[in-house]
């Protein structure tokens, strides 16, 4: 399968904000109705357990959205052209995730130049994976 309408830097990043904001103030009201309180720093775990199941199960569900995903226009795809799986998400975003912590971050760093570099704009971790991220929603039967 060819690569095809790869999203770049801006449309990524848009995603991962509007992703990261959905989730802050999901957990906030959440922990609202528990706690009583919408932050509180000992609701940072929850954050990032809620965030690292919302970016792996949705997009499973979801043929390669997340809700900023979707509004952003763009979704992962994998490069044969099937549907992300679960051993495909875990690949993606813990590998993935392991390499930019051991790295400190440099890898993320390459990763935004490889977007910027690349013809297909994949990244380390989609390399990892055999994902990419593209603009071109799916087919009516995938």
């Amino acid at each position: 399968m060819t690569i095809t309408n790869p999203a770049g830097f801006q449309n990524r990043f848009l995603a991962r904000v509007l992703d990261s904001l959905i989730i802050f103030i999901g957990v906030g009201i959440i922990s609202y109705f528990i706690y009583g309180k919408f932050y509180d720093s000992e609701i940072i775990y929850p954050i990032d357990y809620a965030g690292l199941i919302y970016g792996i199960l949705l997009p499973i569900i979801w043929y390669g959205y997340t809700l900023g995903r979707r509004m952003a226009g763009n979704r992962i795809v994998r490069v044969d052209g099937k549907r992300v799986g679960i051993g495909t998400m875990l690949l993606r975003d813990i590998l993935g995730g392991i390499i930019y912590i051991l790295t400190l971050g440099i890898g993320l760093i390459i990763s935004a130049f490889m977007i910027g570099i690349r013809e297909d704009k994949r990244t380390i971790h989609d390399l990892i994976a055999q994902t990419y991220v593209t603009t071109e929603p799916p087919k009516k039967r995938q």
